[in-house]
């Protein structure tokens, strides 16, 4: 990873943040420091603030108790204070952001978040599946925000796969996932307005969404605030849903989060019967999208498919002979 000034100023406004908040730092700044500044201007920032990410559409760090993200360079600013602000008024739902205002830094938004302990991706016996899940019931069922917020971005993200991957370059795994996502409905490839334009979505679960807040041991919340918004909720059940249709997912774990989304009265799938009619779209578009990356960083890596890749690949081929199932009411 190459330092860059954004980098090294995010670390810096990382520790200023944290320092603001707490007279005693973990990391045990010296005396003399204001902010994270020490006494001639250099950022005390050590060995205490660690980078947790640093990718195109994000570069994400932490001080202590403080977390601090540059968004992607593409994000729009009254979008994103919407979602933020949405965020603060959904607590024990969504991580509460510490300033529902983003910052401009070197020409990216940054917001300040508390700092969550993250799933375990070495225990996945211990995944929170059932926490998950409940939040994201919760979500759907909460009230459309009196703040308008934009569509949720999921068919967007995908379509955005989809569009790299046709770029990328020559690969005999491209027209099967190419196929599968031609046969989607135009609102699940971001063509059209989605079919739902009410329900509260968080556009992008996965388990590396989830936060213990308090840290380390508090209750699990929902992060990341960038894909929230209106749309069809059936797509935030869309990635498990894909992964055990593929294989790729434990039929007990799939039980365990379906019947907890259930329970919790979520309004993505009937409360009994068969689900998969209203999985079905979110799930091919999800399955596409994964396979869509994961071809595009093969090429750029000149490497060949790994199981779970290739699984994915297979999973868009079968797609490709049979149309998915349309729930009644959404346009096909």
């Amino acid at each position: 990873m190459t330092t860059t000034p954004l980098l090294t100023e995010l670390k810096t406004r990382a520790t200023a943040q944290a320092h603001a908040t707490t007279s005693a730092c973990p990391c045990g700044a010296p005396d003399g420091t204001l902010d994270g500044v020490g006494v001639r201007g250099e950022a005390t920032t050590g060995e205490s603030t660690t980078t947790l990410a640093d990718r195109p559409d994000a570069t994400v760090v932490r001080h202590a108790h403080t977390v601090a993200k540059a968004h992607a360079p593409d994000t729009v600013p009254p979008e994103l204070t919407r979602r933020l602000i949405t965020a603060t008024h959904l607590p024990g739902i969504l991580l509460p952001p510490l300033s529902p205002t983003p910052v401009t830094l070197h020409g990216r938004l940054v917001t300040f978040w508390p700092y969550g302990t993250p799933v375990d991706p070495d225990n996945p016996d211990a995944a929170p599946w059932e926490a998950a899940a409940t939040l994201l019931a919760r979500l759907h069922r909460a009230p459309a925000p009196t703040t308008p917020l934009p569509p949720m971005r999921g068919p967007a993200k995908a379509a955005l796969a989809v569009a790299r991957l046709r770029t990328a370059g020559a690969h005999p795994a491209t027209r099967p996932v190419l196929r599968a996502w031609a046969t989607l409905p135009s609102w699940a490839r971001a063509d059209a307005p989605m079919p739902d334009t009410t329900t509260l979505c968080h556009g992008d679960l996965h388990l590396g969404q989830l936060v213990r807040h308090p840290a380390p041991d508090g209750p699990w919340l929902l992060i990341d605030v960038d894909d929230l918004g209106l749309g069809v909720p059936a797509w935030d059940l869309a990635r498990p849903a894909a992964w055990f249709a593929c294989g790729l997912l434990a039929p007990d774990d799939w039980t365990r989060f379906l019947t907890a989304y259930r329970t919790a009265g979520g309004p993505a799938v009937p409360a009994d019967g068969d689900p998969w009619p209203a999985l079905d779209v979110p799930a091919r578009a999800l399955a596409v999208q994964t396979a869509a990356r994961s071809i595009a960083k093969a090429i750029a890596a000149d490497r060949p498919l790994d199981d779970v890749e290739q699984a994915l690949v297979d999973a868009c081929d079968r797609m490709g002979s049979a149309l998915p199932d349309v729930p009644r009411g959404f346009p096909t």
